[in-house]
């Protein structure tokens, strides 16, 4: 059975990272693992439920570990799939790559430029990553490989693929970071009722090809007196299903691979 495990990571080993694991039924994707923090998911294929109120912790990528508990998830079977909203690439990533520019070149009057890596972002967490990836025989997917190509890692942009999953012509408003800019008018209650509703959207969305997604969401009347800082975790699970989204669509074969033989970013749909 084909699985995909997406991954939304943190560029530092400051901030937490979602993490999704879909895997392929009969009709529909269903997601069998969702967590907005590396050891949560873990912890999930140990037996214990992510609990959605408990600050995420931080933390460096162990690949082992996550595909360990993927595997055990899954019932024993491997990943057939990494997405990775990530800059990845087969060298050294030390400056903006082609890949970078030519999705910015393609989604930029969108509003959806990438940002520009460096050595020290996502730097060594970036390098560990792919290195050990490659090392358990997920290589990294660039304009060379097939789309639809399986025990790769692929680099995928949510942004952009927001637009093709939601029909839309501009960067959908849904980080909870931006609110303020987004709606400078409105309260921070009325901001945070704003990006929820905008979550569900997308969510509605993605339920059409991916069932069993389990995100219990702030309810309205709670959107008062809640941080914004708390929603964080939402978001990042969020990016992550999205990451698994386009995933489908790469093994469906309806993605494009922006920049060359060293690195690529993978973003729906297939050009024409």
């Amino acid at each position: 059975m084909t699985s995909i495990l997406a991954i939304d990571p943190a560029w530092t080993a400051t901030e937490p990272s979602g993490v999704a694991l879909l895997t392929q039924g009969k009709d529909r994707w269903k997601c069998v693992g969702l967590s907005p923090s590396y050891s949560q998911f873990v912890e999930l294929a140990n037996g214990t439920p992510v609990d959605w109120l408990t600050t995420p912790s931080a933390g460096r990528p162990d690949v082992d570990a996550l595909l360990n508990a993927a595997r055990t998830l899954l019932g024993g079977d491997s990943v057939d799939l990494v997405t990775v909203d990530m800059p990845i690439a087969l060298t050294a990533i030390h400056k903006r790559r082609e890949a970078d520019s030519a999705v910015s070149q393609k989604f930029g009057s969108k509003g959806c430029s990438t940002h520009s890596p460096s050595e020290i972002r996502p730097g060594e967490i970036g390098r560990q990553f792919t290195e050990r990836l490659s090392d358990l025989g997920y290589k990294v997917a660039t304009v060379e490989t097939p789309v639809g190509a399986t025990f790769v890692v692929a680099e995928v942009y949510p942004h952009p693929a927001l637009l093709h999953l939601l029909d839309k012509d501009f960067r959908f408003k849904y980080k909870i970071g931006r609110a303020s800019e987004y709606w400078p008018e409105k309260t921070p209650a009325d901001r945070r009722r704003r990006i929820v509703k905008n979550w569900r959207k997308i969510l509605d969305q993605l339920s059409l090809t991916i069932n069993k997604i389990e995100l219990p969401l702030p309810a309205k009347t709670d959107l008062d007196d809640l941080p914004s800082t708390s929603l964080k975790r939402f978001e990042d699970a969020i990016d992550a299903l999205v990451c698994g989204w386009v995933g489908v669509k790469y093994l469906e074969g309806d993605c494009t691979a922006y920049g060359d033989e060293s690195a690529a970013i993978w973003i729906p749909p297939k050009s024409s």
